[in-house]
């Protein structure tokens, strides 16, 4: 797994450790799930827990920041493929990729943490959301759009408010939902009981 995205250009030099890299990420991720703060983090303690020198993360990110955000977007699964056949198909696809990334206690733990610091750190949750949640949310509003297009969904549907009414559900799933509720099916009753106000 090569992580990217940092903004800055790769130096030239000694070839990439993917296994140095992937150390690096699981450190990160690894002190905030126990606990420790964005603002508590040190490039020393990760590089003490991943094993590796201070130069050795340097030399893939300029800074702690450019770290976290990327660590954190190993968290979010790639978007799943959409068949492009039904509306709710699709809408199911993606709502079921959020219960299965909130039913790792980890990363659950990890963005709870994380989270909590968007306001002391703006511009790093600021590019979190920008990499790993915009495609996302993008990706629902496509679906919801070619649905009103077709006519699977109403014509005067609020696509803002369409998409705020099945993300807001599963989210109330995941992090304040009766415990345990994150069954196989969770993701199909979020979409149909959605989907009940919006077809035309």
């Amino acid at each position: 797994m090569t992580i990217q995205e940092t903004g800055t250009a790769r130096p030239a030099g000694r070839p990439r450790s993917e296994k140095a890299e992937k150390s690096i990420i699981e450190a990160t991720l690894d002190l905030i799930g126990e606990g420790m703060g964005v603002s508590e983090l040190t490039i020393e303690a990760i590089a003490s827990r991943a094993g590796v020198g201070k130069t050795t993360i340097y030399r893939r990110w300029s800074n702690k920041e450019d770290l976290v955000v990327d660590a954190l977007s190993t968290l979010k699964a790639p978007l799943p493929p959409l068949a492009g056949t039904s509306v709710r198909d699709d809408l199911i696809a993606l709502v079921d990729a959020m219960r299965r990334e909130h039913g790792q206690a980890r990363s659950r733990c990890v963005m709870n943490i994380a989270m909590s610091e968007a306001d002391r750190y703006p511009q790093l949750f600021e590019r979190f959301l920008k990499r790993a949640v915009e495609p996302r949310r993008e990706a629902m509003r496509q679906v919801i759009e070619r649905g009103i297009a077709s006519g699977e969904l109403r014509a005067d549907l609020d696509v803002d408010m369409a998409q705020a009414m099945i993300s807001g559900t599963m989210l109330w799933h995941t992090k304040w939902g009766p415990a345990g509720d994150l069954s196989l099916d969770l993701a199909e009753r979020v979409v149909d009981a959605a989907l009940a106000g919006m077809a035309p």
